[in-house]
């Protein structure tokens, strides 16, 4: 008998930041690392939310991010894990079945080069893994999301280590 392909798990989006602390040349610099060495999307500012942050008034921009899905999340995500030796932490997955991990160097991205204008920038990477039909059932009712539909951590590490090779361990 097939597996029921309701329980199949997928990549939902990939979302990559880049958090600079400051407006002005630092800001432009992540914005040229992440739009045209990094991904090839449109990126987003990301601005403070209240004093609190790095001590900044509210709705200063201080990072760069890019949502990508589809094939670009899978492509680009097969690169930032080759980057980090195909090795996660073993706390990179939250109780949703979501991974984050970070990238030290844009520079170990394979097809990336060293600019000195721009120098080296850090990023993290967060992943979205969703089964089928869970959009159409956070859109109704939210609340009735069986935990059986929910995404465990440890299908998401299952997940990544058949379709991306990866191997968690201390970090």
């Amino acid at each position: 008998m097939a597996e029921n392909p309701m329980k199949e798990i997928r990549i939902e989006k990939v979302v990559i930041n880049i958090g600079c602390g400051e407006a002005g040349e630092k800001l432009d610099k992540a914005k040229k690392v992440l739009e045209t060495l990094i991904t090839g999307h449109k990126i987003v500012t990301t601005h403070t939310h209240d004093r609190t942050t790095f001590g900044m008034a509210k709705g200063r921009p201080i990072g760069m991010m890019v949502t990508l899905r589809g094939k670009d999340a899978n492509d680009f995500l097969k690169r930032a894990i080759e980057s980090v030796e195909n090795k996660l932490p073993k706390a990179c997955c939250d109780r949703q079945g979501n991974l984050s991990f970070g990238v030290r160097e844009h520079i170990s991205m394979p097809g990336v080069r060293y600019d000195p204008e721009i120098g080296v920038w850090g990023m993290d990477v967060c992943i979205r893994l969703e089964r089928r039909g869970y959009r159409v059932l956070r859109k109704r009712n939210p609340d009735k999301i069986s935990k059986k539909h929910r995404v465990k951590p440890e299908e998401a590490k299952e997940f990544m280590i058949k379709n991306f090779d990866v191997k968690f361990g201390e970090e």
